[in-house]
């Protein structure tokens, strides 16, 4: 069965996720940036608990949550632990709640850093920065049950092959609970399905397939032959395929990597409707985008945990 998943925000539910700057928090002592960041970090945990509910309502089965939930957790100037809040225990509370309804709802919960993560850069400090961040949402996965920390390959720096070769060897060196959950993507520029599955087979981390970069980016396989690459590197490590879809916000022709509001059901490839598979929508209506594919795939309300059992 097809869960659908929805990216990070609310189009039409009361949902919001509060952010700041370092730059605001500078001009404050320490003790003031740990008390405004406690406030954010409780109401984006209490915002996080209610999307789960939304999604479960709304019957979609996965949920993208947002890299940002604690906001510049990883700050070299303004960076913090969890621990270090005065509501801590009660955040830790929200988040084992939002476990428990992700387990009891049957949700698949995931992240997708942003782009300054890159495990391929030449660039030491970028590096190093990256892993934080790395293992800040790990962490959090750990936490909420998510499965899924999604990266892209990052720059080709001139030399794509060196590239790839730094990001496998990042990789490999990473902490194991990043491992456990890391997946690669094909993007819309750089690096293509083709480029990615020799990395992918040899270090078993599994290929979430962007249909709209491979459309943007083709590298000679086919929707078919790519659906089925990524089928496969995550039959390797036995779990679920995660795959996007998304439509150009202008059409096919000449600037065709902008998201549209909704997904046309043109794009939606014939090869996935037999699948069981995480689709994210990325469309930036949102919550409408994935109702109206919903509908226009006549699929059913995803069910929770054990309604199908006996």
């Amino acid at each position: 069965m097809i869960r659908l998943g929805l990216c990070c925000l609310f189009r039409q539910a009361p949902i919001k996720f509060s952010a700041t700057t370092a730059r605001s928090l500078l001009r404050l002592d320490r003790d003031a940036q740990l008390a405004r960041l406690d406030r954010l970090c409780l109401e984006n945990t209490l915002a996080l608990l209610a999307a789960l509910e939304e999604v479960k309502r709304l019957g979609f089965g996965a949920f993208r949550v947002l890299s940002t939930l604690f906001p510049l957790y990883t700050h070299p100037d303004v960076g913090y632990q969890l621990e270090q809040l005065p509501s801590a225990r009660q955040i830790f509370d929200i988040l084992q709640q939002v476990r428990i309804r992700k387990e009891y709802y049957h949700l698949r919960l995931s992240f997708h850093p942003d782009q300054f993560v890159l495990l391929s850069s030449p660039r030491p400090e970028v590096t190093a920065s990256s892993i934080d961040e790395l293992v800040y949402q790990a962490k959090l996965a750990a936490l909420i049950g998510a499965d899924v920390i999604n990266i892209h390959a990052g720059g080709v720096y001139g030399d794509k092959q060196a590239a790839l070769e730094r990001l496998a060897e990042q990789i490999e060196a990473l902490p194991q609970a990043i491992r456990n959950r890391l997946t690669l993507e094909n993007d819309d520029q750089s690096y293509s399905v083709a480029d990615l599955l020799p990395l992918c087979d040899k270090l078993s981390v599994p290929l979430v397939y962007d249909v709209h970069h491979h459309r943007c980016n083709p590298d000679g396989l086919s929707v078919a032959a790519a659906t089925s690459a990524c089928l496969q590197s995550w039959q390797r490590v036995g779990r679920e395929a995660h795959l996007h879809i998304s439509s150009p916000k202008y059409g096919w022709g000449e600037e065709p990597k902008p998201h549209a509001d909704f997904i046309d059901r043109a794009d939606f490839p014939d090869e996935w409707l037999d699948l069981s598979a995480t689709i994210d929508v990325e469309a930036k209506a949102k919550e409408p985008a994935v109702l109206r594919l919903k509908e226009q795939l006549a699929l059913p309300d995803w069910p929770e945990k054990g309604a199908n059992d006996g």
